[in-house]
């Protein structure tokens, strides 16, 4: 079994549609990872993953957003297409197991998100932050484990 994992903001909306009586939320994810070329300058690498999520489950749809950020976990598929000049080009499309919300993209054009929305139930991404307590209010003995 391979399985791949993906973190990163959609490139548009995503398409539902209905093939064989069978529901499917088509959508690509873009991760972008910066490194130094052997001169060492600053690059930007981007990386484009189509995505189809099979799947009745289909409320998450509203949720897939241009620019909203995801993690995508499934099993990639390579598919092969006649290209115009009559050679067979290749793609590796990604059949999703599971997706989940990390955040949306603010007004401001920052990708960074916040959340930890799932598909079960299907929150807008920019929903409250959990309450997380700060260390001062941690009142059991750090070196009491439970185990």
């Amino acid at each position: 079994m391979i399985k791949l994992l993906v973190i990163g903001n959609l490139g548009k909306d995503c398409v539902t549609n209905t093939v064989n009586g069978k529901n499917v939320i088509n959508f690509n994810v873009a991760h972008t990872e910066k490194f130094k070329d052997a001169q060492g300058n600053q690059k930007d690498k981007t990386i484009w993953v189509d995505c189809a999520y099979w799947t009745d489950r289909t409320g998450i749809a509203p949720y897939l957003k241009k620019g909203t950020q995801v993690y995508v976990e499934g099993s990639p598929e390579v598919r092969t297409y006649p290209k115009n000049d009559g050679t067979t080009g290749a793609s590796l499309t990604l059949r999703v197991a599971n997706v989940q919300l990390l955040g949306s993209k603010p007004s401001g054009g920052d990708y960074s998100g916040i959340g930890g929305t799932t598909e079960a139930s299907a929150q807008p991404a920019t929903a409250t932050p959990r309450n997380i307590p700060s260390p001062s209010d941690v009142t059991e003995p750090i070196d009491d484990l439970p185990f």
